[in-house]
């Protein structure tokens, strides 16, 4: 299946580079989501930022948090996937390069959507229920 197909209206948040710490943590929060697409005019992609580089930051910038930006945490070499590729893909790459969102952009490189490793799994739980379904129709027609 395709990645287009798990896409349907779904909103990606961005966050600007230049935005505080404390403004991350609190749109995260706010957001109940795990990471933000660090973009200043919503397409194109500077980085990405997570719950996991806060968490790895804070040990290393514990006497200066305040002034933290997100520009000075995010991960600048973005892993990316398009529309076309397929759910196994995007799985796999989240797999290989231990990432739990794919930001999805078209031709351009201009940012479409985000995949995240819920997306899949919520997807993997709905194939796998289609398949136990199918086969227990078909045990109970063989009988």
């Amino acid at each position: 299946m395709k990645v287009s197909s798990l896409l349907g209206g779904k909103m990606v948040e961005t966050i600007s580079p230049e935005s505080t710490l404390k403004e991350l943590t609190q749109a995260l929060s706010a957001l109940r989501i795990g990471a933000l697409v660090v973009s200043t005019d919503g397409h194109k992609i500077q980085g990405i930022v997570s719950e996991r580089d806060v968490v790895q930051a804070i040990p290393l910038n514990f006497h200066k948090l305040s002034e933290l930006h997100v520009r000075d945490i995010m991960t600048v070499q973005v892993t990316t996937s398009t529309p076309d590729s397929t759910v196994d893909e995007i799985m796999n790459l989240m797999t290989e390069k231990k990432i739990r969102h794919v930001p999805i952009v078209d031709k351009e490189g201009n940012l479409v959507s985000i995949i995240s490793i819920g997306d899949v799994v919520k997807y993997q739980i709905s194939e796998l229920s289609v398949e136990r379904n199918a086969l227990i129709d078909y045990v109970k027609s063989a009988g």
